[in-house]
């Protein structure tokens, strides 16, 4: 955005050297993640640019760790392992966080700012102190190496970002298009999915995804409570780093990059969805 023309040189000399600090953070935001790209093509097996990638030679670029990924018994086993437990706790998150912001919605729920502090504290509390006192509690419950156990501890560390997004979208929401559904004879069930959940699909499905990106993304909790037939792919790159250093791992982490950059351009076609539902001009 260009600046007025009555700006003063001192005003758009300071604005020039504000824009260069945000550039200069983001590039030492992003430079880390990003070399990881072209590494992952790497012909020889290192975690660094050879001489024949430095000079561009075709012949040091290779997709032979993108072919180790889908092939290899273990790194499928986890990817496998991590979409189960990914779809199945996003699914449990999104269903129990949008009945908890229904109800913190309600202006006469009691303790609503305590259940509230209470739904969102696995996102404030350490996750390694979430994650070691999940293990005791499961392991006294048996779930512990179980994907029933892994998948309810990814839903509590899921559940607070349903909760806010959700709780976020019902803020403006009209809650005497529900009253004039109760009076047309829609029970509150209807009422629900017919009036509320097309309002605040967008805030549901935004929760959801960010859940799903917490779970396919954990391995301390995972670290924890998790056995080798539970391995995700977080605990895969984690024992490949410790184990067996290969630079499979660059690969999947060029993927996972792609999948996060597509999972933020889904969030933000569905704000400006919700924005647009609301009659609100950016």
């Amino acid at each position: 955005m260009s600046l007025p023309v009555y700006c003063t040189p001192a005003e758009r000399i300071g604005h020039a050297c504000y824009r260069l600090f945000c550039y200069s953070v983001l590039f030492f935001l992003i430079m880390p993640i990003l070399i990881i790209i072209p590494l992952s093509f790497n012909a020889e097996p290192y975690f660094s640019f050879t001489e024949g990638m430095l000079n561009l030679d075709a012949s040091a670029f290779s997709l032979r760790w993108y072919q180790d990924m889908f092939t290899n018994p273990q790194w499928l086993q986890a990817l496998k392992n991590s979409m189960i437990i990914a779809v199945a706790s996003t699914l449990l998150a999104t269903t129990l966080g949008t009945l908890a912001a229904l109800g913190l919605a309600r202006s006469e729920m009691p303790f609503r700012n305590a259940v509230m502090a209470l739904l969102i504290s696995p996102m404030i509390v350490p996750v390694i102190i979430a994650a070691a006192g999940m293990y005791f509690f499961y392991t006294s419950l048996g779930l512990a190496q179980t994907f029933t156990g892994v998948i309810l501890a990814h839903a509590v560390l899921g559940t607070p970002f349903v909760v806010i997004t959700v709780t976020a979208t019902l803020t403006g929401f009209d809650h005497s298009l529900t009253r004039a559904a109760a009076n047309l004879g829609a029970s509150p069930a209807r009422a629900f999915f017919q009036v509320t959940m097309p309002l605040i699909r967008p805030g549901v499905i935004s929760g959801g995804l960010f859940s799903f990106g917490t779970s396919f993304d954990e391995v301390v909790v995972v670290l924890f409570i998790s056995s080798a037939e539970q391995r995700t792919v977080p605990r895969q790159m984690w024992s490949g780093i410790r184990e067996q250093i290969s630079p499979t791992i660059l690969a999947v982490a060029t993927l996972l990059i792609l999948f996060s950059v597509l999972l933020l351009v889904t969030l933000e076609l569905l704000r400006r969805r919700n924005v647009r539902m609301r009659g609100i001009r950016e």
